[in-house]
């Protein structure tokens, strides 16, 4: 089983895939894509499908974790959110690849036990669980790697 986890963002995207094998948790790749906010938004749009297109093409993978959005206080950021995840959809659906749709709170909650922990707090444990990991540049790519953690959580109790 592998999982493509995607804490997605128009300007900066943390991504993250992992493989369970017997019972274990290997993390195949992970970092972030940065979209310079001087890009106009289908300019960005096409970076992110080119380069989630190319890993759908390299890797197996069976499964994209995403995080829902929340509407917070800039509903500009919200819809843009909803840019990217119909991007991830149709390509999903372009090569026969489930997707997993997991709550912030339910996110946090399964990775440190407390629905409202912040970056910081997912980053440390997510180190934690991953040791030979050192601290990421950006939080966006621990959020991804603990989006994909739940996602092979989530498929590995709801085959």
């Amino acid at each position: 089983m592998i999982v493509l986890g995607i804490d997605p963002g128009c300007v900066v995207c943390g991504f993250a895939l992992m493989e369970k094998k017997d019972r274990k948790v290997f993390i195949l790749d992970y970092g972030y894509i940065k979209m310079s906010a001087k890009k106009s938004l289908p300019e960005r749009l096409v970076i992110f499908h080119d380069h989630f297109e190319k890993m759908l093409h390299k890797w197996p993978i069976d499964t994209i974790a995403l995080e829902t959005p929340f509407l917070g206080k800039n509903a500009q950021n919200f819809l843009k959110l909803g840019y990217l995840r119909g991007i991830l959809y149709l390509l999903a659906q372009k090569h026969n690849v489930k997707t997993i749709d997991l709550s912030p709170r339910e996110i946090k909650r399964s990775v440190t036990g407390f629905g409202g922990a912040d970056k910081d707090q997912v980053a440390r444990v997510i180190l934690q669980f991953f040791p030979k990991l050192s601290m990421p540049e950006k939080l966006d790519v621990t959020d991804a790697l603990a989006i994909t953690l739940c996602g092979v959580w989530h498929k590995q109790y709801n085959v």
